[in-house]
């Protein structure tokens, strides 16, 4: 039971130093910074999710392979989000991680994901690309 306690220990501990890499950003603050226009956003949902629907400027990650320092701002402190589908998705770490390695310093992830986006009321843009 001791090693069974320990062993989960290690793993709560090791969860929150992953996810201390990334801080969450809300689905408030990340409309106030697109108002701003003080953001870029990541999409790592595929390039079909994010042809039919995706939150508004955000660049889709799978397309992006091998031109992402491109598309990133190149101002190595700007706001980049992550995101991927919701709340249990981890795939957002993905895009995180190569921003991190281009350099960027202010790197967050919305948790909430585009299920949290849509289920705000918020806005979709859709590619309407073939």
């Amino acid at each position: 039971m001791k090693r069974m306690i320990a062993a989960l220990a290690v793993v709560l501990v090791a969860s929150g130093v992953y996810a201390g890499d990334f801080p969450e950003i809300s689905v408030a603050e990340v409309k106030d910074a697109i108002q701003a226009k003080k953001i870029t956003l990541i999409d790592v949902n595929g390039s079909e999710s994010w042809k039919g629907g995706h939150i508004p400027g955000a660049i889709d990650f799978q397309s992006s392979k091998g031109k992402l320092a491109s598309l990133l701002p190149q101002e190595k402190d700007a706001l980049v989000v992550a995101y991927c589908g919701g709340p249990s998705c981890g795939a957002y770490a993905a895009a995180a991680k190569a921003a991190k390695a281009l350099g960027y310093t202010n790197v967050k992830h919305l948790k909430a994901g585009l299920s949290g986006w849509q289920g705000a009321g918020e806005t979709m843009q859709k590619c309407g690309c073939q």
